[in-house]
């Protein structure tokens, strides 16, 4: 290819970029922020104002494992229960999740919740590697107490405990290509390698087995969920990197407020190699930056099931858009043209699909 020619694709490239970023963001999103309502609750604690979305079918293509472990004291055993009430609640009535694909393991089972144990996590996991599939969607979020003696971390179950490794071994074969992991117990910093992988997030209260104190990071990223609080860019949704940042903030300043050290600092791997990061740096944030707890595609799709994939097929492409931006200070320049003059094409043509959909 001549200079000339050169010339002329990073100019064409350049121009749907710039078609794509304005274009994009504005036909995306459709559902409006509910406006923040006054409440007469008293207690120091605002209620967060709720995304406002659509009473749809729930989504069957999200699954959610919620593995509570043992409080100990009377007070995290009460703590643990409302942070999984609270989490329950959110991926039900907010996110779309449907009820029948939320498992929840925890210390005092009630109804069709199971006890916390090594052998039910087991059996949690070897049931899903029979019924997830590629496209699928896996959040799995841990609530409880962590442990680090110097070489392994564990989470505290009911009776033995299951050791990070334990827990890779039980997720690796999982069919499922993106899987969101939120582990908000003490010491789970140990837990961003093994756990790491391609199309994983891997999120942690802290940055090593060695902070153990109790954290509070996870009555901060539950609270996110579905919160408008937490949409830092305003699109009406809350990605898992917003909900990140936000529980990190907000994490950050009981400590500044209550003039304490810090003894929790959480940590975000989603480019698979292992290493988390405080913020979204060296290669970490892009994936996170692009998944969603909510259903917007079911939602703009309105129910139906062959326009709700297009639309979950435009946010994948839209996630590797940004995913190539990142990586592209170690992409050789053509190589990285060349991928995203493919993807946007890809784009293009999805979104004429969409609309001669709607128009139909």
């Amino acid at each position: 290819m001549g200079e000339g020619e050169q010339t002329i694709m990073r100019h064409t490239i350049s121009t749907i970029l710039l078609f794509f970023s304005i274009v994009l963001p504005a036909c995306a999103q459709d559902v409006p922020i509910a406006p923040k309502k006054k409440t007469t609750d008293q207690s120091d604690k605002p209620k967060p104002a709720k995304i406002a979305v659509p009473k749809l079918p729930p989504d069957q293509n999200k699954f959610a494992v919620i593995i509570s472990g043992i409080g100990g004291e009377e007070a995290y055993v009460k703590q643990f229960a409302d942070w999984t009430t609270q989490l329950r609640a959110a991926l039900l009535d907010q996110l779309g999740f449907a009820e029948e694909h939320i498992t929840v393991l925890n210390e005092k089972p009630e109804g069709k919740d199971q006890k916390a144990t090594a052998e039910t996590v087991r059996q949690t996991f070897v049931a899903l590697r029979n019924s997830l599939k590629p496209d699928n969607q896996l959040f799995i979020f841990f609530i409880g107490h962590g442990s680090f003696d110097g070489k392994i971390a564990k989470f505290n179950l009911i009776g033995p405990d299951l050791s990070a490794n334990d827990y890779a071994q039980l997720i690796n074969p999982l069919p499922a290509r993106q899987i969101v992991i939120v582990n908000t117990a003490s010491a789970s910093g140990e837990f961003v390698k093994p756990l790491s992988g391609a199309g994983r997030i891997v999120v942690t209260a802290t940055r090593s087995g060695m902070e153990q104190n109790a954290p509070h990071f996870g009555e901060h990223f539950i609270a996110a969920l579905g919160n408008a609080d937490a949409d830092a860019d305003k699109n009406s949704r809350v990605s898992v990197l917003e909900a990140f940042e936000y529980a990190s903030k907000l994490t950050a300043g009981f400590y500044e407020q209550k003039g304490r050290l810090a003894t929790e600092h959480s940590l975000l791997d989603d480019n698979g190699d292992g290493s988390g990061h405080p913020k979204a740096e060296e290669g970490d944030g892009a994936l996170a930056r692009t998944t969603y707890f909510d259903s917007l595609p079911q939602q703009q799709a309105g129910g139906n099931a062959e326009l709700a994939k297009l639309f979950a097929e435009r946010l994948r492409l839209e996630g590797e858009i940004e995913q190539l931006k990142v990586r592209k200070g170690q992409m050789k320049e053509e190589e990285y043209e060349d991928a995203l003059e493919k993807t946007l094409i890809e784009l293009a043509k999805l979104n004429q699909n969409i609309k001669a959909r709607q128009k139909s």
